[in-house]
């Protein structure tokens, strides 16, 4: 990944006094094709493991605690979200997670999906059902569990991934939350999709609900971020 500049969340996140990691997990292509291939079809659980260390790592070293950590993903990083939360619903206090596939079982049925098999599997593949089965986000959200503060957002234009996904998943972890100080919410959009063409108007609103969100939950400054 070569660098670029974003002057919106991550300049206010970094004004209210927050920390900007970015996890370069397996199932990437930053070390070559090795790299992405250790966190593909039935090595995807590679991927969460990875982003799981790395929250763990600088909880670790004193960057963070559970409670001050927040996690923001999208698309596949959605699906990373997703996952990080069944699997490790202690690790953050709020996690915001966009356009996300959730539901690995019918996810290749959707128009988009067939797209995707080379990367994820079939479920028609029965070592790769087991596989799917296994992280499917949907299908591992557990009754009476904590989870953390959730912010889902979608598109309900979304070509690439089924907006049904982020309704389905959220209405499931309503459903289980054990916190009731924790918010389960999901921000639809009726004028945009996967997020790519969106308007200027869409994406400031997008990235003012994600950052007034987080910085609620986490009890930091909102007017050091305004400034």
């Amino acid at each position: 990944m070569t660098p670029s500049f974003s002057g919106g969340f991550r300049r206010a996140w970094l004004d209210a006094g927050g920390i900007y990691v970015l996890a370069n997990v397996r199932g990437g292509g930053e070390y070559g094709d090795a790299w992405h291939t250790g966190g593909a079809l039935t090595h995807k659980q590679n991927v969460f493991n990875d982003f799981d260390a790395a929250g763990e790592t600088l909880i670790k070293l004193g960057y963070t605690s559970h409670d001050h950590l927040a996690l923001l993903g999208g698309s596949n990083g959605g699906l990373l979200m997703g996952a990080t939360i069944t699997q490790h619903p202690g690790l953050a206090r709020a996690v915001v997670s966009a356009v996300g596939i959730y539901d690995m079982m019918r996810v290749e049925l959707d128009p988009n999906g067939a797209f995707n098999i080379t990367e994820f599997g079939s479920v028609k593949d029965p070592a790769q059902f087991k596989a799917l089965y296994a992280y499917s986000p949907y299908h591992h959200v557990v009754q009476g569990t904590k989870y953390p503060a959730v912010l889902m957002m979608t598109g309900a234009n979304d070509g690439r991934v089924n907006p049904l996904h982020s309704r389905k998943f959220t209405a499931a972890l309503q459903a289980a939350q054990a916190d009731p100080t924790h918010p389960i919410l999901l921000r639809t959009s009726q004028t945009s999709g996967h997020g790519i063409g969106s308007s200027l108007d869409e994406q400031i609103g997008q990235l003012t609900d994600q950052t007034m969100f987080l910085l609620d939950q986490l009890g930091m400054s909102t007017a050091e971020a305004a400034k």
